[in-house]
């Protein structure tokens, strides 16, 4: 499965959203920073800063903080220069992994990342192929009904919306990503998550509970560096193996 139930276990893997939440703003803040470099800070004309803006509003990030942001990318306020790097690689399990990071000293980023790799049992290896770009919006079960809500969608050019135990996840072509994610801001729906996503083609399950924690591990511990901003991995691992996993941590 390529939904976000899964990337939500892995989230929540070793603590709660709410005790990494100060990170998770510093990261959404150099994205912000970035794509006003490029764009300038006018969502209205930098459609990059739109798609990172409504991924910082579902994060609740604070409104001061995005600001700030704004303000570091159009050279009002100081700030630093960050380069966009990619590493495709493959974890246990043959499960693979596309990581996103900034970085303001490559070389040095390079290094820890492939120890961290290393020390987890995975290794860099072109994995992009197994992966397609999509819009992905998620929202809680008790917001809306499944009729609905899928009308709505499906009319704003969303290609699928797939029910879970307590979400309903969205998926888009990148370019219809703004039109269906504003139709749902329409209908005053507030999503857990609304992101331009790299989705795993082919979801890689994994049942043993070793190689399962391998992994879990290996994107924790790589979601808690730094300079990581994304994590996205073709790993399907059933519920009754991460409680397992989660009751042995």
């Amino acid at each position: 499965m390529s939904g976000h139930s899964k990337w939500s276990k892995v989230k929540h893997y070793k603590g709660t959203l709410d005790a990494k939440r100060g990170k998770i703003f510093s990261k959404l803040g150099r994205e912000i920073s970035v794509a006003c470099k490029h764009g300038g800070g006018d969502p209205g004309f930098n459609p990059r800063l739109r798609t990172i803006l409504m991924k910082a509003r579902a994060s609740n990030m604070p409104v001061d903080n995005i600001d700030r942001a704004i303000k570091k990318g159009t050279g009002e306020l100081e700030g630093v220069n960050y380069e966009e790097l990619t590493y495709e690689s493959f974890a246990s399990g043959g499960v693979a992994l596309i990581i996103e990071l900034l970085t303001d000293n490559k070389n040095r980023t390079a290094a820890e990342v492939r120890a961290i790799l290393t020390k987890h049992g995975g290794h860099l290896a072109t994995a992009k192929h197994l992966f397609h770009r999509k819009g992905q919006i998620v929202i809680p079960k008790e917001q809306i009904g499944e009729d609905e809500l899928m009308s709505l969608v499906l009319d704003a050019g969303a290609d699928d919306m797939v029910t879970h135990d307590e979400t309903y996840e969205i998926t888009t072509d990148p370019h219809q990503f703004e039109s269906v994610h504003k139709a749902i801001e329409g209908k005053k729906l507030k999503p857990v998550s609304a992101e331009v996503a790299w989705l795993p083609l082919t979801p890689v399950p994994i049942t043993d509970e070793k190689t399962a924690k391998a992994v879990l591990d290996l994107i924790d511990t790589l979601e808690d560096h730094d300079d990581v901003q994304n994590v996205y991995s073709s790993v399907d691992i059933p519920d009754t193996v991460i409680e397992k996993v989660q009751a042995g941590a």
